[in-house]
């Protein structure tokens, strides 16, 4: 059975469309190893470079699963070697070899090239220093016979360096179900441990269980992967992170399982190198990767994938109220935002038109202010959706934010995990409108599990309405879009300064907060001073200056903070 983009993996394969809330996977219940029937084809891709050895070794380890033999394929990818890679005797049956294409190299496209090679229903990448105990790619696999939006990742330990068997060994410890023997000594990497521990093995994750995607041992649905633009093949390192952000704007589940076991041969780079391998992600991913907000410090700096993607719409407003809209959300203090604009954009006439009686010339004067604006887009409709930007916020052209409006509504989906905030800007005849902050990858989970796409894109036939399922999934809330600060275009104050200001404005009354508090305990140690004093027999007088000194402190306060912060 091939897979396919953008096919509905659940209608094809039978496999029910579970609805998870956030990533709490646990009332999943995978079958016992062993006691289930497989039916949905896997496709095993090894990226490999100069590594005939270590390669030989994987391939015997697969060539002893307990996966259905008729139900798996081997797609080794060479990654250039020289000389180039062979498929060695002890092999699975199924195993093909392909090259990265002439002139391509590095990991990104190594795996997008076994990706697109794939026949399988499922794709389970494994690097190629990698010995997977017998049961590995089954355990894997149970998981997403359950789940069409499942990212399984195996439980890989670091083996000491040393002496490796050969692969005949291998094949003969781990058909004997007895590998472990071979790695004394192994242990999981730290940081993954502590992250696993520290959230339950990931059902208490949230939107941040994509951390710990990696190529070593991860499966995923073939159509989830093409849902999510594939692997990025402009990166060497990092790719797998990248990847694991775009499958969770896409609606995935990440599930660790402790069975599907496996041993790395070796500590991994980012075990001997880390620092330098931050030093060179970091100078990459912050572009792709939004939620790496650390890395997104600089007040002024326009990145290639927005934190928040805001969707304005004309809708026959004033070039006036549309500008003031639209210079609102590019003038907040959540600077990481790109704006499109709805419009009948292909209605204004390209050849002579008069300058001042143009029947739209309200469209053609916003088309103008913002024609070289990077930031802004124009479209004739609404985006059917914002990945991989993790939020988009939709409200009519005649509306302001304020200068906080969009953090501050950010900062509540983020803090409570909601996937919709609607904002309520005023009620009529027509019903209530209202501002939406939609989180990407709760439309796209509901989108999977109502029978839609994870662009959003629905069926005629779906079981659910989107809102219901997002509500249902991650929660929604309705808000007042007043107590955001969010108005009219006609009462909002004129776009002023920018967001280096309003930082250094912020930074210059913490300082000034500081330098208060440090008076206030400067004078409550001074107070219980006086307060010994006076309660010395010999001193009373000093009870007088106590009391004055007392309502002195009280009136040294913090100044209130406002609108601007």
């Amino acid at each position: 059975m091939s897979g396919a983009g953008g096919d509905d993996l659940a209608g094809r394969t039978g496999v029910p469309r579970a609805r998870v809330r956030q990533n709490d996977y646990g009332p999943l219940l995978p079958p016992d190893l062993g006691r289930w029937e497989p039916r949905l084809r896997v496709s095993v891709v090894i990226p490999a470079y100069d590594c005939q050895d270590a390669l030989d070794r994987t391939l015997a380890a697969l060539a002893a699963q307990t996966y259905p033999a008729h139900l798996m394929e081997v797609v080794v990818v060479d990654d250039g070697s020289d000389p180039p890679l062979r498929v060695p005797e002890i092999t699975p049956a199924g195993t093909r070899l392909v090259r990265v294409p002439e002139g391509r190299w590095g990991r990104g496209w190594a795996r997008q090239t076994g990706a697109e090679a794939a026949a399988g229903d499922i794709l389970h990448w494994v690097d190629s220093d990698m010995i997977l105990d017998r049961e590995h790619v089954e355990a894997h696999l149970r998981w997403h016979h359950l789940l069409p939006y499942a990212v399984v990742m195996g439980d890989v330990r670091f083996t000491p360096d040393g002496t490796w068997p050969r692969a005949g060994e291998v094949l003969s410890a781990v058909q004997a179900g007895d590998a472990e023997r071979l790695f004394d000594g192994s242990a999981p990497h730290e940081w993954r441990a502590g992250v696993l521990k520290e959230t339950r093995w990931l059902r208490d994750a949230g939107s941040g269980a994509y951390r710990l995607h990696s190529g070593a041992s991860t499966s995923v649905p073939v159509a989830l992967l093409r849902s999510a633009g594939g692997v990025n093949t402009a990166l060497n390192m990092g790719e797998d992170t990248d990847l694991g952000f775009r499958l969770a704007q896409a609606g995935a589940v990440f599930i660790p399982d402790p069975q599907a076991r496996g041993w790395h041969l070796g500590p991994s780079t980012v075990m001997l190198r880390e620092k330098e391998v931050h030093r060179h992600n970091w100078s990459v991913l912050p572009d792709l990767i939004p939620d790496l907000r650390w890395l997104r410090t600089h007040p002024r700096r326009t990145w290639l994938v927005p934190y928040v993607h805001v969707v304005v719409d004309v809708g026959g407003a004033r070039y006036e109220d549309v500008r003031a809209s639209v210079d609102s959300a590019l003038a907040g203090t959540l600077i990481d935002v790109a704006v499109t604009v709805v419009g009948p954009w292909a209605r204004l006439p390209a050849g002579r038109h008069p300058s001042l009686d143009e029947p739209l010339l309200d469209l053609r004067l916003v088309r103008n202010l913002y024609a070289h604006e990077p930031r802004v887009l124009f479209a004739e409709e609404a985006p059917s959706g914002s990945a991989p930007a993790p939020f988009r916020l939709s409200f009519p052209a005649g509306w302001a934010l304020g200068a906080d409006s969009l953090a501050e509504l950010v900062r509540l989906a983020e803090s409570e995990g909601y996937g919709l905030l609607s904002a309520v800007l005023d009620e009529g005849a027509t019903g209530v409108r209202a501002a939406r902050l939609e989180r990407t990858a709760a439309f796209a989970r509901a989108a999977l599990v109502t029978g839609g796409t994870p662009d959003g894109d629905i069926d005629a036939d779906t079981d659910g309405d989107i809102d219901g399922a997002v509500h249902e999934l991650f929660g929604s809330l309705w808000v007042s879009a007043a107590e955001f600060g969010v108005t009219t275009a006609g009462e909002a104050e004129p776009v002023a300064g920018d967001p280096a200001k309003w930082r250094a404005e912020s930074t210059r009354w913490k300082r000034e907060a500081e330098r208060l508090r440090g008076e206030v305990e400067s004078l409550r140690a001074e107070t219980e001073r006086l307060r010994a004093e006076a309660g010395h027999p010999r001193d009373e007088r000093r009870r007088g200056p106590l009391r004055g000194i007392i309502p002195a402190a009280g009136r040294q306060t913090a100044p209130r903070r406002g609108k601007n912060g």
